[in-house]
């Protein structure tokens, strides 16, 4: 599934970035599965998508290659705790990601 552009003419809004992160994860553990989860800011990684250790690593290389330097995700989850990380929500991601960009 392609994403758009974050350098086009579209605002790069909270909504957008929560869209684009919905894609990415779609991209790395697959749309079908995707499609039967309703994916918002209280979806958790671990508990509700099941995200495995490779697809993290994936989605990072994803937001990498979508948003390229600005997000530094290995980094960012370097400063976390194992159980922040089981933890953490897709609403943290955006928010993580809305902060680092200009």
């Amino acid at each position: 599934m392609p994403l758009p552009s974050p350098l086009d003419d579209a605002p790069l809004t909270e909504d957008r970035i929560l869209d684009d992160v919905r894609t990415i994860i779609a991209n790395v553990i697959g749309e079908d599965y995707v499609a039967e989860i309703e994916i918002d800011r209280d979806t958790l990684f671990y508990a509700d998508l099941e995200i495995e250790s490779i697809e993290f690593v994936a989605l990072g290389e994803y937001l990498q290659d979508h948003y390229g330097d600005r997000i530094d995700f290995p980094a960012w989850i370097a400063t976390m705790e194992v159980d922040e990380i089981i933890a953490m929500t897709i609403g943290r991601l955006v928010d993580h990601i809305v902060t680092s960009l200009p």
